[in-house]
């Protein structure tokens, strides 16, 4: 089939649209700035929602390009056809109108501040020679050391706290307009640097930075900026009352970042597979931004393309890997006992209530579980489906369930994952002694700490368990764990024998109950099954003359093992 190339990591707009890339029209986002008329616009939505793409657009919309020599580019061309050419003129009018300086700060996720700042310097003297034609003006003169400084990266550190103000001021003075400023991922220095233990430098850098670019800058028409997390104003954005906050939480702007139902109905129509829809719709829809029910825009277009290649192609969690899991690995390291429990409910579809934090700063988030929530919910892990006001501790709760299929799975894969190298991490050496010596109380004990330390969750209880065993007998020193192995006529869960054959082998039947006083009795069933089905066959077969039987039955966080000698 002959389609539109996908735009997979495509975040230029220029390049998307003169390379004939399937375009989303997101384009009436610029008429809403411009009606809302923010003077600094601050923008949280997840990683992977087009927060990039949207600052590009606004800068070939707004700007006006010029070459090196300083000859004016009309950029028009890239916007024929789209949804903001039939605005009317008071939107249209504004086109190529005003410099732009265009910032990413994701340079800065560097392993010191040392690093960082050199790639945030490199990222701001790369937009100064983007300008650089503005030099040919004699009214620059007297700034065109400092100017050539700055792009050359030869300047002090002192020149680059208020780099974007200067910029913004020489831009005006060449333009006799005033300056548009983007920054893009702003928080992802900050996020990284907490991570790396150089937090305040990079706090004090980038404050400095934004107060002199953002809140005293004469020479600023307006600012959006984008990132994942809004960070509180006394961390970043000190007394700047200009600044307007639109996260994940507000109407404003809410179809803008995303795909809404309408516009992945329209692609799955575009590439011939309307019949596909439902599946997009189970594992990448669910976000609510606002009043607009959105779905993950990177996972769809990679699910696209590879159905493209594969109509047979199953969907896949595409957003898992994109970004630092390092916060929410944290979440796993901090869990007690109530945030395990919130964790099995929300596996298998229940919903949490947590009260809603929106400033705090990195260094806050490991403070409190509630933090931790708080960042997994502004990053994209968690739907809110209500909430409501507390009258007494004067505080706004929402109630969180996970989204859809993807983040699902991401749920059961790495942080179930996580889970399980913590309790792999202890002293399994009791275990392994109770196992070999025949305590079956031993054993139970000691497999009911480890349980208490991971979580499970009811829809998966059977490769749960599986899972849990094979883990935690893994390491046995001397011995090899075998896993659903074929016996005399069936199936066993597990076996554990030794290198040699001169000591005892096990086979390991666990069954599951949702009745706690039943324990002893599935226990019992598990061990006949083992003799009903010859399961130690194998191994009386492969030379091991003594072969021990132990049945386990599981309720929850609970266990019983029952022994039986060798048949």
């Amino acid at each position: 089939m002959n389609h539109k190339p996908l735009p997979i990591g495509v975040d230029n707009f220029e390049k998307l649209i003169t390379r004939g890339y399937y375009f989303v029209d997101k384009t009436k986002f610029i008429q809403e700035l411009l009606d809302k008329k923010g003077d600094v616009n601050l923008f949280t939505r997840p990683r992977r929602f087009g927060k990039t793409l949207n600052l590009s657009m606004l800068q070939y919309f707004f700007e006006d390009a010029r070459d090196d020599n300083g000859i004016r580019q009309d950029n028009s061309y890239l916007f024929e056809g789209l949804d903001i050419m039939e605005t009317g003129e008071a939107y249209v009018s504004h086109m190529g109108q005003y410099p732009v300086i265009n910032l990413s700060l994701k340079g800065g996720k560097q392993p010191d501040y040392e690093l960082a700042y050199a790639m945030l310097k490199r990222q701001i003297a790369n937009e100064y020679k983007r300008h650089l034609f503005i030099l040919n003006e004699d009214m620059l003169e007297a700034d065109r050391d400092r100017y050539c400084n700055i792009m050359t990266e030869k300047a002090d550190r002192d020149s680059y706290i208020d780099a974007l103000q200067f910029l913004s001021r020489c831009l005006e003075q060449y333009y006799g307009k005033k300056a548009i400023i983007l920054i893009d991922e702003y928080d992802v220095p900050l996020e990284n640097a907490y991570m790396c233990g150089f937090y305040s430098e990079m706090t004090a850098f980038i404050r400095s930075l934004f107060e002199s670019a953002l809140k005293t800058n004469s020479s600023l028409e307006f600012a959006v900026i984008t990132g994942c997390l809004r960070i509180s104003k006394e961390s970043i954005f000190t007394g700047m009352n200009n600044l307007k906050i639109i996260s994940i939480l507000n109407n404003q702007y809410d179809e803008y970042f995303g795909f809404t139902d309408k516009e992945v109905k329209k692609i799955c129509e575009d590439y011939r597979m309307p019949q596909k829809f439902d599946v997009f719709k189970e594992w990448y829809n669910g976000y609510l931004f606002g009043n607009a029910n959105v779905y993950n825009p990177w996972s769809v277009i990679q699910l696209i393309d590879d159905l493209c290649e594969n109509e047979n192609q199953y969907p896949k969690a595409y957003w898992a890997n994109t970004s630092s899991n390092s916060i929410v690995r944290k979440l796993i390291e901090m869990a007690d006992e109530d945030t395990k429990m919130e964790i099995e409910e929300l596996i298998e579809g229940k919903s949490i209530e947590k009260p809603v934090h929106e400033d705090i700063t990195y260094d806050e988030i490991y403070k409190t579980m509630d933090n931790l929530w708080n960042f997994m919910f502004f990053t994209g892990y968690f739907r809110k489906t209500g909430e409501r006001f507390d009258d007494r501790t004067k505080q706004i709760y929402v109630e969180l369930i996970i989204p859809n299929e993807e983040v699902r799975y991401i749920f059961r894969t790495k942080i179930l994952g996580w889970f399980d190298e913590k309790v792999r991490a202890r002293d399994r050496s009791g275990l392994f002694e109770a196992l070999v010596n025949l305590d079956a109380q031993a054993v139970e004990e000691e497999m009911v700490e480890l349980l208490l330390e991971t979580i499970s969750f009811n829809d998966a209880y059977e490769s749960f368990y599986h899972g849990f065993l094979a883990g935690i007998l893994s390491g046995m020193k001397g011995y090899i764990v075998k896993s659903n192995r074929e016996g005399g006529s069936g199936r066993s869960d597990l076996f554990v024998k030794p290198v040699t054959r001169r000591k005892p082998a096990y086979v390991l039947e666990f069954k599951v109950t949702d009745k706690f006083n039943r324990l002893g009795e599935t226990a019992d069933k598990a061990l006949q099954q083992i003799e009903d089905r010859r399961y130690a066959k194998e191994l009386e077969d492969d030379g091991y003359e003594t072969v021990y039987r132990y049945g386990i039955a599981f309720c929850g966080k609970d266990c019983l093992v029952k022994l039986a000698g060798n048949a």
